[in-house]
């Protein structure tokens, strides 16, 4: 009776420690948090924080320190410097843009400037002939831009972009169970690639299908940046719609 009475003792002394550890620890900032409250990064980029929550999204994808990422049509950089600081010394950030996204992001030179981030290579690629070595990357982000895969513009500034190409391209660059994560603006149901010009929108379901037939699988998503009130039908960019579409998160992984 004694030994029984000694273990339940040492059981709930136990228990008791790995409570107070559990309370002491939650409200730890773990490395997302810490990239994203860095005093480093520019003032533009904290003001964006509430709306694209990017903590969020970088957890969702399991971005870790030593890993090799590409940051998609980074434009200025936002989600650049982020990857920059959690992949660490050990790990290697390809910040791509085609010409049309560095004309149209003139301060992405200001986010490598003087090896501010030494850890990220700035490269302008053709999207349809990218050059990425094979199995060389562990993660791909595409935020807010795989609608623009289907884009065409009427002014003929956007290059025609073979989209079977490009997500080919991504599945190989990725090393086998390698990480896709995209971020996007959702269309109407039933809409498909239809209103990626019209509104710079695209449809979640047809993502989904679209991303699987090309080697990944989807593993998981988020609702953190869902709005439900919107009605997804205004540009989503600028004007009224600017900062109030519902977006879908989505990660897959390479097969």
């Amino acid at each position: 009776m004694r030994t029984a009475s000694i273990a339940r003792r040492i059981l709930a002394c136990s228990l008791l420690s790995l409570s107070l550890y559990a309370y002491a620890t939650a409200g730890e900032p773990d490395l997302y948090d810490k990239a994203v409250t860095s005093s480093a990064r520019p003032e533009a980029d904290r003001k964006r924080d509430s709306l694209d929550r990017p903590a969020e999204m970088l957890r969702l994808a399991g971005i870790k320190p030593g890993m090799q990422v590409a940051d998609l049509m980074a434009a200025d950089g936002y989600y650049t410097e982020l990857l920059s600081r959690i992949v660490g010394t050990n790990g290697h950030v390809l910040m791509l843009n085609n010409a049309a996204y560095d004309g149209w992001s003139p301060d992405w030179p200001k986010r490598i400037a003087d090896h501010r981030l030494p850890n990220v290579e700035h490269r302008t690629v053709d999207l349809n002939h990218m050059d990425l070595a094979a199995g060389s990357l562990d993660a791909v982000l595409m935020i807010k831009i795989y609608h623009d895969l289907y884009w065409v513009d009427p002014k003929g500034l956007w290059p025609k972009v073979d989209v079977p190409v490009v997500l080919e391209q991504l599945a190989r660059a990725l090393k086998p169970g390698g990480i896709l994560l995209v971020v996007d603006h959702s269309a109407k149901s039933g809409t498909g690639n239809a209103d990626a010009t019209r509104l710079h929108r695209i449809e979640e379901a047809f993502a989904k299908q679209d991303i699987e037939s090309h080697g990944f699988e989807l593993v998981g998503h988020s609702d953190a940046l869902r709005k439900p009130e919107d009605k997804r039908d205004l540009l989503s960019y600028e004007g009224p719609g600017a900062g109030h579409t519902d977006r879908f998160a989505l990660v897959f992984r390479r097969r």
